[in-house]
């Protein structure tokens, strides 16, 4: 499977952003889609989830509220709109897929195919 990601730009505090994640190749590995981000000297950090039907999403604390997981119709395409930015959602977010459903669907251990991330920046 292979992923990439992209829509990072430079942004207000205030402001909003729409991620895409482009997937294509083998996915019969695959039964949820993850977006992780990472700022500079920091790990990574689990941002939300999604599983292949939908049907299950899931929101790291620091966002939930603010950001919205979803796929287009035909499963190629995952995103990750984003609203009410502020400066520390800065980093570069990657998306990447895996065979858990729920449990350690944050693990990002668990996780596959990862793209090349995009950078997000919100000044304040």
């Amino acid at each position: 499977v292979q992923l990439q990601a992209c829509g990072g730009g430079l942004v207000q505090a205030g402001g909003s952003l729409r991620l895409s994640c482009a997937v294509s190749g083998r996915t019969d590995r695959s039964r949820s889609l993850g977006w992780f981000r990472q700022a500079p000297r920091t790990g990574q950090e689990f941002v939300a989830a999604i599983n292949w039907s939908g049907g299950y999403r899931t929101y790291a604390d620091s966002v939930k509220g603010r950001f919205t997981i979803s796929r287009d119709n035909d499963e190629t395409t995952f995103y990750l709109q984003m609203n009410s930015l502020k400066p520390e959602d800065t980093a570069a977010y990657y998306c990447a897929v895996t065979d858990a459903v729920v449990h350690n669907i944050r693990d990002p251990v668990m996780y596959h195919g990862w793209g090349q991330g995009t950078l997000v920046t919100v000044s304040s």
